[in-house]
């Protein structure tokens, strides 16, 4: 369910465009970033910050 919340913020923006996302939790800390860059966006930024969020900055492909 995260993903698709993520996916429909980058599908507002045009291509090159970042997004900043916050993570919690194990799966999506995992699977977000991975099928991010599946589907063709670039990760710019991943890290882990207090609490067990990840902080993750992607920029959206073409």
């Amino acid at each position: 369910m995260t993903f698709v919340r993520v996916r429909l913020a980058l599908d507002r923006l045009a291509a090159g465009q970042i997004l900043e996302v916050f993570l919690r939790g194990e799966e999506p800390r995992r699977n977000v970033p991975r099928t991010a860059a599946e589907q063709g966006h670039r990760i710019l930024a991943a890290e882990e910050r207090e609490g067990g969020v990840m902080r993750l900055l992607l920029e959206r492909g073409a």
